[in-house]
């Protein structure tokens, strides 16, 4: 299959014919924790009484609910479980989140206990301000490494690889370029003044904006991402870097765990959530899901010119135009047309950022991007040329350096994975996943021969000894059976001791601070979620060898 083009694929030849009769075709599947009572969740549970399960789902066909409700019980009933939980631990997780952070930078701009207590004495204090600077979040505490890999020629060999095309191939993967990708990835944790500095001082690169998105579904300003090129004029390389799951918040770690779905016709399913965070939808109103992703007569699936041609109409001009053509008849109802249009007003993810890559894109005509995220970022990254390309949004994608992510959960099933294949994948690899060890998060939501959620992609996979392997899948791609809990936990027992030595046999800069070896100690309780944290991302793109001989992950 060939890469995208102007030429109209299968999938956009269909999809003009076939407009009309899929007008009504939203199929879905929601699964709501709220819905249902304990005695409903035991009854599912325990006597598998399948009425009770019902109770809990949401979906355009009843046939579909019934069938998901049997044939995959036991995820839905850890889905329901641990979002009820997460739910419930919401309050204290965000006070727990903002007493670490105060406390973590109250030591880290007094230097320490000792300095705090000095400053103490003196009146002398330094009290952290968020959003400023010096505020540093829980990930860049676990991982206090900011500047990238001093390798020779760093820089130099980035803009080689971009102006060449020597993207990561399958056999090593471009070290710079993934550096880069997983420090901008961690980067993506920290508020804008920071993430600013860093990117200036430290890199040597153009700042060009962060955002600060509307999450419709969450009614709340929940997801983050920012843009730099690796230089202010003629750039080669323009970087789009999402935010992931942070540690103490409630609703993206009860994203991570929802089974819920949308189905775009020809497409495949995708997974709701994650929709919601790039801003193309809102589960409460399942008519905003067809409003952005299938609508073909409005500019969302632009261009006017059926090209997405970067030097159509401005955006500004479309949004304009857009809502001109928005017929009654599209609309439905003036009530649904008015809850889309609030909805589209607010700023986005998916539109901010579709926005401003195409003016940079014209501004920088040799310039090609890169799109990157850890945790729920990665997910956000792959998913937006997703759209990019359902929206045939061809100009842009033409101009797709690579997309990396790291310990990204599933966006969506087989089908999806197959037509993304097509333009990801060919005429040469452009999208690494990048997973570590016992990871919980690329295992989400849960795999088996009969379910939905399914990788694609070339993963990069690396053990605990930061040993490389090349697979279509992580290893032991559900935390289900004995085995794994027993391997996962020695796992842990072993990445605990590693964190004392490993400044000592790789140089100072592998150095744990005190608060990453806390994690490890957590995580022989919760060994996938301490596996997830960006420090062994890091490591394993700097110190990752490629595994000559098999042996099995430690």
């Amino acid at each position: 299959m060939a890469a995208a083009t102007n030429t109209p694929t299968e999938f956009e030849e269909n999809s003009n014919d076939d407009d009309k009769s899929e007008m009504n075709i939203t199929n879905y599947l929601i699964v709501r924790p709220e819905k249902g009572g304990i005695l409903d969740l035991l009854r599912y549970l325990v006597w598998a009484d399948i009425g009770s399960g019902v109770k809990f789902l949401e979906s355009s066909d009843e046939g579909i609910m019934g069938g998901e409700a049997v044939d995959h019980r036991w995820i839905i009933l850890v889905s329901i479980i641990v979002r009820k939980i997460i739910s419930l631990l919401g309050k204290p997780m965000e006070y727990t989140g903002f007493v670490a952070d105060f406390f973590l930078n109250l030591l880290f701009q007094n230097g320490g206990i000792m300095g705090l207590f000095l400053n103490f004495l003196q009146g002398k204090v330094v009290t952290p301000q968020r959003d400023t600077e010096t505020f540093i979040s829980t990930i860049g505490h676990l991982d206090g490494r900011i500047d990238l890999y001093r390798d020779e020629n760093l820089l130099e060999q980035l803009d080689n690889s971009v102006s060449a095309e020597k993207i990561a191939t399958e056999e090593i993967g471009n070290r710079a370029l993934m550096d880069l990708c997983i420090m901008a990835s961690k980067l993506a944790y920290e508020n804008a003044k920071v993430v600013q500095s860093i990117v200036v001082q430290h890199w040597k690169m153009h700042f060009v904006d962060f955002y600060n998105c509307w999450n419709d579904f969450q009614k709340e300003m929940s997801t983050q991402v920012f843009i730099l090129c690796d230089k202010p004029k003629d750039a080669n390389l323009i970087l789009i870097s999402f935010r992931g799951t942070e540690p103490f918040d409630a609703d993206d770690w009860g994203t991570d765990f929802d089974y819920s779905w949308y189905e775009i016709p020809k497409l495949g399913r995708v997974h709701m959530g994650f929709l919601e965070a790039l801003g193309l939808g809102n589960r409460a109103d399942t008519a905003t899901f067809h409003n952005h992703l299938q609508m073909k007569s409005t500019s969302f699936n632009h261009g006017y010119d059926g090209s997405g041609s970067l030097s159509s109409n401005t955006d500004s001009d479309m949004e304009e135009n857009e809502w001109d053509q928005f017929s009654a008849s599209e609309e439905g109802t003036a009530v649904g047309h008015k809850k889309f249009l609030s909805e589209k007003v607010k700023k986005t993810a998916y539109y901010a950022v579709r926005k401003k890559l195409k003016s940079i894109l014209m501004e920088h005509k040799n310039a090609k991007f890169v799109v990157t995220g850890h945790s729920l970022g990665g997910a956000l990254a792959v998913l937006f040329p997703t759209v990019l390309v359902l929206h045939q949004q061809t100009d842009i994608m033409k101009r797709l350096l690579g997309v990396y992510t790291f310990g990204q959960p599933r966006i969506g099933n087989l089908q999806l994975a197959k037509f993304m294949e097509a333009h990801l994948e060919y005429p040469v690899p452009k999208y690494f996943r990048v997973v570590y060890s016992y990871d919980l998060v690329p295992r989400l939501p849960c795999d088996d021969k009969t379910f939905l959620y399914k990788h694609f992609g070339v993963c990069l996979y690396y053990n605990s000894l930061y040993i490389e392997q090349k697979l279509d899948e992580e290893p032991d791609p559900n935390f289900y059976g004995l085995r794994n809990v027993v391997s996962a936990h020695l796992n842990s027992v072993w990445e605990l001791i590693r964190s004392f030595v490993v400044g000592y046999t790789h140089g100072p800069m592998y150095k744990e601070s005190w608060f990453m070896v806390f994690a490890r100690i957590m995580g022989l309780a919760l060994p996938g979620i301490a596996a997830h944290c960006p420090t062994d991302y890091v490591n394993s793109v700097r110190l990752g060898k490629e595994r000559v001989v098999r042996m099995s992950s430690f």
